[in-house]
């Protein structure tokens, strides 16, 4: 039996195909996929060469359980879940250091659509591993709670990961660069660990919608008077933290001159890798800057991401900006790219699909 699914063929060349539905193995559970998120890292891996074709990509997942395998006995057909599509080891090296997203099992073992396996969320159905299955990789969606809004599990993880590895505490002053769905979710978390948010965006809408959601003030980033107005919100100090949601080299100076001695700098976007940033080493020592990364998910924050979510902790629907079907992924990718002022988070829409009593 076919299903359709958005195929990688190769660089910007996406193909809305028939493909088999995934077979199961006896461990492993089908889900029908209601809606899957379009996330930055699967537009970074349609437009360059960074993975061999075919592929089907998306991992921002929620959906309808169509079938279980033989062994799965907490699950049955008919459950609405959000699909988690990488769960760690729990017991390599890296994991005993919580560096979950580092584990060669959290790298290597995801759903799948078909194809080598690669997320498949941009698909009718997506296979859900057993290695998942068993360890928390499903989550019931509340009754109360869309599939829209519980897509947003993952995201709110990665974000909520950043914010925890930066020590975001109440009281603190955080500056977000870039107010797009990941800097605007930056913005809600960091007011909901009870620190005042300060966002930067090129685009004088977004800088509107981060005060909406509860920056306390939003700046163009080309405004000379930038590190000024920062300075005079922070008693002088600066900020403790800084956010970087936006892969520029300008923001990263920016945050030097706005993050204050004995502050933070958390790199959260993903710069191009032909990127190099020169830094005096002489800054990080006598101000005592740290500098560090956050890449993905954790496995550790992944049930208070999800109580974030399913208890409106969080205003994930005001992140929502544009409803496509799948097969307008392409279309999708291309606003994601060169958003107007209104574009947010770009939600994807299978067909209704098949019906499940065909897989029973």
């Amino acid at each position: 039996m076919g299903m359709k699914a958005q195929v990688f063929r190769g660089v910007n060349q996406l193909s809305y195909e028939d493909v088999p539905i995934p077979v199961l193995a006896a461990d492993e559970v089908l889900v029908q996929v209601q809606v899957v998120g379009l996330c930055q890292s699967d537009i970074k891996k349609i437009r360059y060469p960074l993975y061999e074709p075919p592929r089907i990509f998306g991992h921002e997942t929620a959906g309808i359980i169509a079938q279980v395998g033989s062994e799965v006995r907490n699950w049955q057909v008919g459950d609405r879940v959000v699909v988690l599509h990488h769960i760690p080891c729990m017991h390599c090296g890296y994991c005993l250091n919580e560096n979950y997203s580092m584990c060669d099992v959290y790298k290597n073992i995801t759903t799948t659509a078909g194809f080598v396996p690669s997320g498949g969320g941009f698909a009718e159905y997506v296979k859900v591993p057993g290695h998942i299955v068993r360890n928390g990789g499903l989550m019931t969606i509340p009754d109360g709670i869309s599939y829209e809004q519980a897509s947003f599990v993952e995201p709110t993880n990665c974000c909520l990961k950043a914010v925890k590895k930066a020590q975001v505490a109440p009281g603190q002053t955080v500056l977000v660069t870039g107010a797009g769905p990941i800097g605007l979710m930056f913005v809600m978390l960091v007011k909901y660990f009870g620190a005042r948010a300060i966002a930067t965006d090129l685009l004088p809408a977004r800088l509107q919608k981060a005060l909406e959601v509860g920056a306390e003030a939003a700046f163009d980033p080309r405004d000379p008077h930038l590190a000024a107005n920062i300075h005079a919100l922070t008693q002088g100090m600066g900020v403790d933290t800084t956010l970087l949601a936006v892969p520029s080299d300008k923001a990263f100076f920016q945050a030097l001159e706005c993050t204050r001695k004995g502050g933070k700098i958390l790199f959260f976007a993903e710069f191009p890798d032909e990127v190099e940033i020169p830094i005096n080493p002489n800054i990080l020592y006598r101000r005592e800057i740290d500098l560090m990364g956050s890449y993905s998910s954790s496995y550790r924050v992944q049930a208070l991401a999800a109580d974030i979510v399913f208890n409106r902790r969080i205003d994930v629907d005001a992140l929502i900006s544009d409803r496509y079907p799948l097969q307008e992924l392409a279309a999708a990718v291309e606003r994601a790219i060169a958003p107007t002022p209104e574009t947010y988070k770009i939600l994807l829409y299978p067909e209704a699909g098949l019906h499940r009593e065909c897989l029973s």
